[in-house]
């Protein structure tokens, strides 16, 4: 099978054409289209009348590159006229993907004085004599500030914050359609460390929680720490932990579908920034002993010069029990697990056959993983990437919507180690009695993921101390002193 990226809506175009009106004119389009490599998605028609018929075909591609091509060979069929080409991805950007929408009625007076001044003042009064009720008498407790500096966005790495804000508001959308939860989506122009913990600090009492994205490592690290110390409202990276949890939950069930235990299997990590260092970390916490971080220079061990990287410090003081050294190809010799959250292509079948039988590979560079499935997948027990195109789709939406839901539920003043493995094991027990091989992980659409996470964050939070079985009331007409 040839080692071709598949097509994506990502890479989906609209293109109008005037085509001649007479019998197989449109199969000569599907044909340059399919030869071509693409796929007709969708065919609207738009005229039937004259000499001429009109049509919109909606294509996907896989790449810019491919898209162009598709245009030109479709440019070049005789009798056909394009009359216009809209990116559908460009075009559903527009004007952004989110709106700031009220939910109280405003069409009177009435309203007007309840929802601004003077009534306003009331509820006011209320929180300055008690904080806690800004949880109750505003949208505190059910928003997240979702802060990033642009430095390390996707695969796309330091594009700044404006260029960061699609994501964001991406994410915003997430929150809000799988968790119910109102998230704002917070670039900000800076990327010292100091000046974005005081802005973070700063906005703190706005928001019931903390969502750190795509800010680079090791300064994620830093800011990450800082702030958990210093609020008392969830603080949470997503690039380290999100993936973390998924990863993890993927492992639980990859383990069972190749008759292995986490506490007897070597693991190979390659790629030690934020996502590879927390995913080793939930791995070592969750039981896995045997594991070994891999970077560009070969094997950390009790020989590396870790300089101040603290993920390196990490790795060499918590893992690689046999002091292994080498390439990645040479530590991955007798492995039972390959994570891979580095670059593409970067893993061989060399390598991959040289692992323990009923491998695991879970390669999760985007948006080409270290070894395409096509390739490795006849070779190992179970295969997973990060890509929706493929079984086992590895993705961070599994575990922040339902994750922060469960935490603003009790009102948790923190994310802990707990309850992002009780996350991780919610996530794993959905798949329950259809576990397979092509199937270690639920869908990101599955509506009863976040709920299923949400109640099991929440329940660990309470066990913790760290969250609350009956937070603060909203005052009542009783309550309130006249």
């Amino acid at each position: 099978m040839p080692n071709r990226p598949s097509n994506s809506a990502a890479y989906g175009m609209k293109i109008n054409l005037h085509i001649p009106n007479i019998p197989g004119s449109f199969m000569r389009i599907a044909k340059a289209v399919a030869d071509a490599n693409a796929t007709i998605d969708i065919v609207e028609m738009l005229s039937d009348n004259g000499p001429f018929k009109k049509r919109c075909v909606h294509i996907n591609c896989n790449s810019i590159e491919h898209e162009k091509e598709v245009v030109r060979v479709i440019a070049e069929l005789e009798g056909v006229q394009i009359d216009e080409i809209i990116d559908k991805t460009i075009e559903y950007h527009i004007n952004g993907k989110m709106e700031i929408k009220g939910f109280s009625p405003l069409v009177s007076k009435s309203d007007l004085s309840i929802a601004y001044t003077p009534g306003v003042a009331r509820p006011c009064k209320v929180i300055a004599a008690d904080k806690e009720q800004a949880y109750n008498l505003t949208c505190k407790g059910n928003t997240v500030a979702i802060v990033t500096d642009g430095t390390a966005v996707l695969g796309l790495g330091d594009i700044g914050p404006e260029a960061a804000l699609p994501v964001m508001e991406g994410k915003c959308l997430l929150f809000k359609e799988f968790a119910g939860v109102d998230a704002v989506p917070i670039c900000v122009a800076t990327k010292d460390p100091d000046e974005i913990v005081k802005l973070v600090k700063f906005l703190a009492p706005t928001y019931g929680g903390i969502n750190l994205e795509d800010i680079s490592a090791p300064r994620c690290f830093e800011i990450e720490n800082r702030l958990k110390q210093e609020l008392d409202i969830p603080v949470f990276h997503d690039d380290q932990h999100g993936t973390a949890i998924v990863t993890l939950a993927a492992l639980y069930n990859a383990l069972k579908v190749t008759n292995k235990k986490i506490t007897d299997i070597k693991a190979v990590v390659c790629g030690l920034g934020s996502a590879g260092t927390a995913c080793a970390k939930m791995f070592h916490n969750a039981g896995l002993s045997n594991l070994i971080g891999v970077d560009k220079f070969g094997a950390i061990n009790s020989k590396t010069d870790c300089g101040d990287n603290p993920a390196f410090k990490w790795f060499q003081e918590n893992t690689n029990p046999n002091n292994e050294s080498g390439t990645l190809d040479e530590v991955l010799k007798g492995a039972d697990l390959f994570l891979g959250v580095s670059a593409p292509g970067i893993l061989s079948i060399d390598a991959v056959k040289s692992m323990n039988e009923n491998a695991i590979i879970f390669a999760m560079a985007n948006p080409v993983p270290e070894i395409m499935p096509e390739l490795a997948s006849e070779f190992v027990g179970v295969m997973a990437t990060g890509r929706s195109d493929y079984p086992n789709q590895i993705n961070n939406v599994l575990a922040f919507p339902g994750l922060f839901r469960g935490a603003l539920d009790c009102r948790a003043t923190a994310i802990t180690e707990g309850m992002k493995l009780a996350a991780a094991q919610a996530i794993a027990d959905i798949v329950g009695e259809d576990l397979a091989t092509n199937y270690i992980i639920p869908s990101p659409l599955d509506p009863a993921v976040a709920q299923k996470v949400a109640q099991a964050v929440k329940t660990q939070a309470i066990n913790e101390g760290v969250g609350q079985i009956h937070p603060t009331p909203a005052p009542t007409f009783n309550k309130l002193e006249f």
